[in-house]
């Protein structure tokens, strides 16, 4: 692999763009605005998205989607859930159906409910060369080389190993992962029960209430999953609890941020003014739990999360709504007991 494009010159697409960069990957990183474009030519620093992180010389921008894609062995997108429909449609003119297609977002779209590389197969076509990339992976910790370990889900296997390949460093450790339907259900689904761990830290609940959260919500996100077709030892592993877990009690999660910026009065429109960032999770709340009510599945954190965020109700009152649920089977749902 001799060159790659990212799309979207965020966090993440920034931090991206820096593993691949440091591997001596010619990496086009391409942004809507010019100002990024300049920032990063004149001081190969992103002005606006990890402003300390240092990119290699091997990393130059561009605002030409045509420049970025041209000749390119990997093409990632690294915008919004809500953008990949955009994304794509622009990329039609400019991707020739040979390099593989990476996604990163890590939600569903809304109306349609489907997951990225759905999107990217309904405008581009070529299933077999989507991929897609998730796990607990912080943009702020991989851009600085912490040891981190992510997985590559792709529907054709060859293509998934070459991208382990491509994206693994002696800090970040790429593991393959066939269930495509399980890793991008699982990226999307843990975000609301990060926001949810962030309304429990808003609320002053303690670590108690947080851990019951988390494992509780592992059971809905693992119940959708088995629903869809997801290998449910796919929500065992680095998509599934690892993610889950960095975006439930990180610092650095958007999501977990939102809810606590609710849980103390504020909305989502200010939690994103303020920070300059999308959590995904303001969006997956609704859309993750219309799979749901499709499947006819029970997902009350999911539910609860969905009236807080977008119907106005209060965070305690869903407290009590979930504590005075009848007790089921821990198992109930997730395909690993007997049903």
């Amino acid at each position: 692999m001799r060159s790659a494009a990212v799309i979207g010159a965020g966090s993440w697409g920034t931090a991206v763009a820096y593993v691949l960069g440091g591997k001596g990957i010619r990496t086009a990183l391409w942004a809507r605005s010019a100002d990024v474009v300049s920032g990063i030519a004149a001081n190969s620093r992103n002005p606006r998205y990890l402003t300390d992180v240092l990119l290699p010389p091997t990393v130059w921008a561009t605002t030409d989607l045509d420049e970025a894609v041209r000749g390119a062995g990997v093409v990632i997108v690294a915008t919004p859930s809500q953008a990949m429909r955009a994304t794509a449609e622009a990329l039609v003119s400019v991707w020739d159906g040979s390099a593989p297609i990476v996604s990163l977002a890590k939600g569903l779209e809304q109306n349609s409910l489907m997951r990225m590389t759905e999107v990217l197969e309904d405008v581009l076509g070529h299933r077999s060369r989507l991929a897609v990339l998730s796990g607990p992976n912080h943009a702020e910790e991989v851009s600085r080389g912490i040891p981190s370990a992510t997985v590559i889900s792709a529907y054709d296997e060859e293509i998934g190993l070459a991208l382990r390949d491509v994206f693994t460093t002696s800090a970040f450790r790429a593991y393959t992962n066939p269930d495509v339907v399980g890793v991008e259900l699982a990226g999307a689904s843990k975000n609301v029960i990060a926001v949810a761990a962030g309304m429990s830290d808003g609320l002053g609940f303690g670590d108690n209430s947080k851990a019951s959260l988390m494992t509780r919500g592992l059971a809905e996100m693992s119940r959708l999953g088995h629903a869809e077709g997801a290998n449910p030892l796919t929500y065992m592993g680095l998509a599934g609890m690892g993610d889950l877990i960095a975006t439930c009690t990180s610092r650095h999660s958007r999501n977990r941020g939102l809810g606590e910026c609710i849980a103390r009065g504020g909305s989502v429109e200010q939690y994103e003014a303020e920070t300059g960032m999308v959590a995904e999770g303001a969006v997956s709340c609704v859309t993750v739990h219309e799979i749901g009510i499709r499947d006819g599945l029970d997902m009350p954190i999911t539910g609860q999360v969905r009236r807080i965020v977008r119907e106005g109700a209060l965070a305690d009152d869903a407290v009590e709504a979930l504590m005075g649920r009848d007790a089921t089977d821990e198992l109930h749902g997730m395909g690993l007991s007997d049903e």
